[in-house]
């Protein structure tokens, strides 16, 4: 099963982070946590990987619903977005597949839902070029 949306960006790392922020931001996702994947495994276990960070980001309205429909499936909102630096020079942004919502749990009534998110998650992920 793949369960990513992901696009490669032709900037570096550096310059890429903000503007996955901004372009989810837009598309009515704000940005609550900010997880550096590279600081934690340095700091934690002294284990070097690429710059990494794990984005939480959410729409309100959207999480709602959804938890409305079903209070479980907060195990399975499509909040992470990852950015990751690639060897190239290049960026990988990566955000959960809403549809996860529906075909885990298999709860037809979260497809609305799961359709929405994904359609602005996409349209996110396509401003970036």
């Amino acid at each position: 099963m793949d369960y990513a949306l992901s696009r490669t960006l032709d900037v570096p790392y550096a310059e890429a982070v903000p503007k996955v922020k901004e372009a989810f931001q837009a598309h009515g996702f704000g940005t609550l946590t900010e997880i550096d994947v590279q600081a934690t495994l340095k700091d934690k276990l002294d284990e070097d990987i690429e710059p990494y960070v794990i984005l939480g980001m959410c729409n309100p309205q959207l999480a709602h619903r959804a938890l409305n429909a079903e209070r479980e499936i907060g195990l399975l909102l499509p909040c992470n977005v990852v950015v990751r630096a690639q060897d190239d020079g290049r960026t990988l942004v990566q955000a959960l597949d809403p549809q996860v919502m529906v075909t885990v749990p298999e709860r037809e009534e979260l497809r609305p839902v799961a359709d929405e998110a994904g359609r602005r998650i996409l349209e996110a992920l396509d401003s970036l070029g």
